[in-house]
Formats: structure tokens, sequence, C-alpha cells
């Protein structure tokens, strides 16, 4: 048998993770964008604050743990980590906040389990649900969407508020903020939904939350391209979106007075980016294929779970670190049966 052997020097070869990395940063521009237009530019203020403390912690945590610094912080994880956080937390969040999260996400989340392809929970998720349950009330307070709005912020007052806490024009957080259709669902378990739609005619959408529901649908647009360019594999999403529209279904046709309509569910909060972007994670979740539809159908069926019955308006990152818990001894009972195996 012949033998070929190759002379240096040799092409070197793509970094995967980085490939993959950028084409699902590509793939969130469409729904930055719309929370951009919604929002306003303090969307792209905290995205930068995130980028920036990210970016600064992976390099000083690499070298502390004397690994190479370009390699890892060109490799787009930390900015991956960075943007889903971003976009997790409400738009005028003070600076600390995006810096705490951030912090404990890159530090405690990632590299004190031995960094990227170690870490048994979604890092991000894990930084949102540590300022969710520390700081409820800042985590809760979201900007109405744009055209509710007379006075839109511009990027100038929206930075004053989110580094300073105040504008020149003397606004304060608080007065330019409010609750989100989750929010208000949630307040109406016990009564009748269907006036919520009505009375609320400059809230809820269409199909979700208005504004809420373009962001989703952008999002799930972002997904189909990740499915495309397979750096995901549809498991996760299927199982995931069936599962909470099965039983927001189920319901909303036996008790429409405590939940809202499927496509409200939908359409709403983080379902899309949770679908295709967060609970998709190759790292933490379940590696079967087996084992990815049960994953998928965990976390859909938590965050209805956590949605309409738990103490949050939304479940998202309650349900992705929960099944992250489970994927272990999930993979361990979904795993393929072995070639020329009988049993």
């Amino acid at each position: 048998m012949a033998i070929f052997r190759m002379s240096p020097p040799f092409l070197a070869g793509t970094n995967r993770v980085t490939i993959q990395m950028l084409q699902v940063i590509f793939a969130m521009i469409p729904a930055i964008a719309a929370m951009v237009y919604f929002f306003g530019p303090a969307v792209l203020i905290n995205i930068s604050l995130a980028l920036t403390v990210a970016l600064l912690a992976e390099a000083i945590l690499l070298k502390l743990r004397k690994r190479p610094v370009k390699p890892f912080i060109t490799d787009g994880s930390a900015a991956v980590t960075a943007i889903l956080l971003a976009v997790a937390i409400p738009p005028l969040s003070p600076w600390w906040l995006t810096v705490t999260g951030v912090l404990f996400a890159i530090v405690f989340a990632k590299h004190l389990y031995g960094g990227l392809g170690y870490n048994p929970f979604n890092p991000a998720m894990i930084g949102y649900v540590l300022l969710l349950v520390s700081f409820p009330l800042e985590m809760t307070t979201w900007l109405p969407v744009k055209s509710l709005t007379d006075n839109p912020l511009d990027l100038h007052s929206a930075f004053q508020l989110i580094f300073y806490g105040q504008t020149n024009a003397g606004w304060v957080a608080d007065t330019v903020s409010g609750a989100t259709p989750l929010d208000t669902m949630k307040t109406q378990i016990g009564q009748s939904i269907a006036p919520a739609y009505i009375v609320n005619q400059n809230l809820f959408g269409s199909l979700g939350g208005l504004g809420w529901e373009w962001i989703n649908i952008w999002f799930a647009v972002g997904g189909l391209y990740l499915l495309y360019r397979r750096v995901i594999s549809w498991h996760v999403p299927v199982a995931m979106i069936g599962t909470m529209f099965v039983l927001s279904g189920v319901t909303y046709l036996f008790a429409p007075e405590i939940t809202g309509s499927p496509l409200f569910h939908l359409m709403s909060g983080g379902t899309m980016i949770g679908a295709f972007f967060i609970a998709t994670d190759p790292v933490s979740g379940s590696t079967t294929v087996k084992g990815r539809l049960v994953f998928g159908a965990g976390v859909g069926a938590l965050t209805y779970i956590i949605r309409v019955w738990g103490g949050y308006p939304d479940g998202v990152a309650f349900a992705v670190l929960l099944m992250n818990m489970l994927a272990p001894l999930i993979d361990y009972y979904t795993q393929p049966k072995v070639y020329g195996a009988t049993k």
C-alpha cells in the first residue's frame, strides 16, 4: 500500500467555530435592526457596551489561564454571548447592569468551567437569570415601542439615560418605560384576556405584542438562515415551537381567561431567539438526534408553564438552564444503537 506524505508548509485550515459564530451574528442582524427601529438606538449602545466588556474579560481570563489570546478571542463565542445578553435585557438598562451580566457570563459561566466547549450551562442565560433574580425591576422595565411614544429617544438621550440615569431634559428611565405584552398578560390572569386586546390596542399587535411580533419574525428568519447553512439542526427549534403551540392551543381552547393565544406566545417575548439562537447551543444542549427533540420539547413546555403559572413574564432563560441540567441524562438514554448490537 502506497503512503503519500505531504511536506511543509501546510495550508492553515479554516476555523469552523469562528465561521459558525460569525454566521450566528449575521443571522441576528435583521432582528437587531427591528429592535432598533421599535426601541431606538439604546439597543446599539447596549450591544456595544456588552461586546467591549465581553472581549476585555475574555482576554484577561485567557491571560490568567495562560492560554493563547488571539485564537480564542477571535473565535466569536464571547461576541455571541454578549449580543444575546444585550438584546435580552431592556434597552435602557443602566450600564452597570449590562456590565454585571456580561462579566458573570464570561467569567463564571464560561471560563471557570474551562472555557468554550466545557460550559454545562448557556453563558448568556446564566448572566440573564442572575440579573433577573437580583434586579427584577430593572430587568422588567422596557421602553414602549417607537409608535407608542411621541418623543422617541435619540442616541444622545439614550446614552445619558444608560450612563447617567437622566437626560438634560430631566427624563429618567421610569418616565419613558413600561410593561411588555407578556407582563400585561400575566397581570390579566384570572380575568378575560379578550378585553385586554381591546383595551390595549396600542400594546398588542395582530399576532403578538406590537413590535415584538416583528422582532420574533426576524429572529425566525435568521434561524431559517442558520438551518439553511447547517449551523444548527431543525430538531430543537421545531420541538420547542411545536410544544409551545400545542400547549398554548389546548389551554386557550379550554381556559382562554388565563392565557394568550398560541400565536401570541410564539410571537411575543424571547420565543424565536430562544428556539433558534439559545436552545440550539451545541455545548450545553443535547447532542443526540432524539435527545435534541426531547431537549427542545422540554424547553418549550417549561417556557410556557413559567409564562402562565410561574412568577416571571417570560420563561425562556429558566427553561433553557433547567434543560441544560438534564442534557447529560437525556443523551444517556437517547444514544443511537451501535451498529451490529442486538440490544
